[in-house]
């Protein structure tokens, strides 16, 4: 019996997760079908990609750069939409199975809620949406029926380690983290930390930002307050160690004292694949690992005052409200300001700190309150770039 191709969009199919979905779908032997690919500014890239795939759409989500650009390059029966109008029409057409939300930061709340909005299954690669708006989205998600399917690889981890057990018989999740390229640095060498040097992830091959999050470990922070509202779990009960080999993903600890691990290779195209073909597993073109050499698996404890990033997660998944939002907002901002090399690695956090201590919190905001508020953070780490 013929089945359907399942049609997937995705939203951010330039970067580093997007190009991985797309091997994905070459790989599942026509299962899948790239139905819709935006690209910000990267339109050559996604110009070559729509002639591979030949897409249904083809969004240019900067609607300033697009009328700039040559489009004659699409090929016949692929529509241009630009902006954040063509994000929504794409995100929720009819035929439309899942949206990867793969676009970095805060710009990627918008589609991902249009998509949950109209009811279809998001493979959620990006940890702001929930950072910023966890209780507003996971409360839209189950009005509209759609589910939540992450692709992070630590939260994947967990996603597929719960299923070991029911939910009450959770003690605690316990996130796994590489430590990044200064795990081992004293406080005096993370001061001279350069551009380049924060870029050299040891283990996987990321965007600038995201690298530059794993280096402070805010990826971490984040991902802490992301599981806090994916799993419906309390902050107390999630964990970080450090595991440098990245081969344990993540852990699940039930309260009968067992704990469930996931492992596998640093390669996302597992568990984008994972999320693309829930509930069930296919074969595929991830990287496995070979079990024909040695391995060496080491844990060790997060050293609280090498990455202080780790206490700001735990401290907005507990407290909730517009935490996650300002924390966030203020972290892209310092991220940006050090890229930009107008501040030093050691100011990211603190600057992030200053910013969360000061804002007018509000328990239960709007998605208005939202965006305004992640303005405003940003607006105030430009205080740290310019003195």
């Amino acid at each position: 019996m013929n089945v359907r191709a399942k049609n997937v969009v995705i939203l951010g199919s330039t970067g580093s997760i997007g190009t991985s979905t797309l091997q994905v779908i070459a790989s599942s032997q026509g299962r899948l079908r790239a139905y819709g690919l935006s690209a910000n500014t990267n339109f050559d890239l996604v110009v070559r990609q729509a002639i591979e795939v030949r897409p249904r759409w083809v969004v240019a989500t900067d609607a300033e750069a697009a009328p700039r650009f040559d489009w004659s390059g699409l090929p016949d029966g692929t529509e241009l939409l630009v902006g954040q109008e063509g994000v929504e029409r794409a995100v929720r057409g009819e035929e439309v199975d899942v949206v990867v939300a793969a676009i970095v930061g805060s710009a990627g709340l918008r589609g991902t809620w249009a998509a949950l909005e109209a009811g279809k299954n998001v493979a959620l690669a990006n940890k702001e949406t929930l950072v910023m708006a966890g209780a507003l989205v996971t409360r839209l998600a189950a009005k509209s029926g759609a589910k939540i399917l992450p692709v992070d690889s630590e939260h994947s981890a967990v996603f597929q380690a719960l299923q070991a057990g029911r939910r009450e018989e959770v003690k605690r999740i316990v996130l796994t983290a590489s430590g990044g390229p200064f795990r081992d640095h004293t406080a005096e060498a993370l001061e001279q930390v350069t551009v380049e040097e924060a870029l050299a992830h040891p283990n996987w091959d990321m965007g600038p930002k995201v690298t530059i999050d794993s280096a402070t470990m805010m990826n971490k922070a984040l991902e802490i307050i992301e599981a806090r509202w994916l799993f419906d779990i309390s902050a107390d009960q999630i964990d970080v160690v450090i595991h440098r080999q990245s081969v344990v993903h993540s852990m699940v600890e039930f309260i009968d004292g067992s704990m469930v691990a996931q492992l596998g290779p640093p390669d996302m195209k597992l568990p984008i694949q994972y999320a693309l073909d829930y509930p069930k597993r296919r074969p595929g073109g991830a990287e496995k690992l070979d079990l024909t050499r040695p391995w060496q698996l080491d844990f060790e404890p997060a050293d609280p005052e090498r990455f202080p990033a780790l206490a700001l997660g735990t401290e907005a998944a507990r407290t909730g409200g517009t935490t996650g939002t300002v924390l966030n907002a203020a972290n892209e901002a310092a991220v940006a300001g050090f890229l930009n090399r107008e501040l030093k690695f050691t100011d990211i956090v603190p600057a992030c700190r200053s910013v969360l201590q000061s804002h007018s919190f509000e328990q239960h905001p709007t998605l208005q309150q939202l965006h305004n508020l992640d303005r405003w953070a940003r607006q105030e780490v430009t205080r740290w770039v310019c003195t």
